[in-house]
């Protein structure tokens, strides 16, 4: 867990990957954040270096979003802008809903879907993934930049882009993720997420224009419609993990993001 307790004198953001990864996803963009906010990077429960996950009755995700309320209570952070991707989005809006978030951005939330068809070829891409993280020598052959570029698609429009540490991490990761099957297994119990509105908070929702993993049509279209509150806005030339393609990018729109919501909630 990388990350910092609350700051009286500095505003706190708090960052969630998504299934499979871990806090490393947020590394390239911390030089970029941390010299102007502090920052809380946790790995999710389940998850590589998170907490693990209680076997209690409740549904996974939320299991993970009560999970991260505690992690959030032993940093002594009562609310902070949240930006999440993927599941770390769907979280994230959790957390909204929970009371402990001061704004929200999502980018690519997981948790929505136009159909039971869009579910289950989720659900194949996933268990894909998930069986090729399996082959022995996967890591070998994605430390080859043209070889990555393909495998990851999924993941990202330019894994060629990947140092050999952010592939070692990918497939450490994917490897030390031991809620992926439980996950996989109670999407159809989880979600679609229900709808989220009166969380008295900004939510902005950011997509990447080349996300093959949740194309927007498919599972952008049907967020937007549970989060009728939220702002919208496109992140051009980039993927599902919007980090790995350009960091600056991203960086900047968490920037931009938190700085405006700043400026709103400031008494006039």
């Amino acid at each position: 867990m990388t990350g910092s307790a609350a700051d009286p004198d500095r505003a706190t953001i708090v960052l969630l990957h998504g299934a499979t990864s871990s806090a490393r996803a947020w590394d390239p963009l911390l030089p970029m954040l941390s010299p102007k906010y502090a920052l809380f990077v946790p790995s999710l429960a389940g998850h590589r270096g998170g907490p693990p996950l209680p076997a209690v009755p409740a549904g996974v995700v939320d299991r993970i979003v009560d999970a991260m309320c505690r992690q959030l209570d032993e940093a002594a952070i009562d609310t902070a802008h949240i930006v999440g991707n993927s599941l770390g989005g769907w979280v994230a809006l959790e957390l909204a809903r929970r009371g402990r978030a001061r704004s929200v951005l999502a980018l690519s939330p997981a948790g929505a879907w136009r159909s039971a068809r869009d579910l289950r070829r989720l659900l194949v891409r996933f268990r894909a993934g998930a069986a090729l993280g399996r082959v022995k020598d996967m890591p070998n052959l994605a430390a080859h930049r043209r070889v990555r570029r393909i495998l990851l698609l999924l993941m990202a429009e330019h894994a060629d882009r990947m140092t050999p540490t952010q592939v070692a991490a990918t497939f450490e990761d994917l490897a030390g993720c031991t809620v992926l099957p439980e996950i996989l297994d109670g999407a159809r119990e989880n979600g679609p997420m229900k709808p989220v509105s009166g969380v008295g908070c900004r939510v902005v929702i950011a997509w990447g224009m080349n996300d093959r993993m949740l194309p927007f049509m498919r599972y952008g279209a049907p967020m937007l419609a549970a989060v009728p509150a939220a702002e919208f806005v496109f992140l051009a030339g980039v993927g599902h993990v919007p980090m790995i393609d350009d960091p600056g990018l991203v960086a900047n729109t968490i920037l931009d993001f938190v700085e405006t919501t700043d400026l709103q909630l400031k008494p006039h």
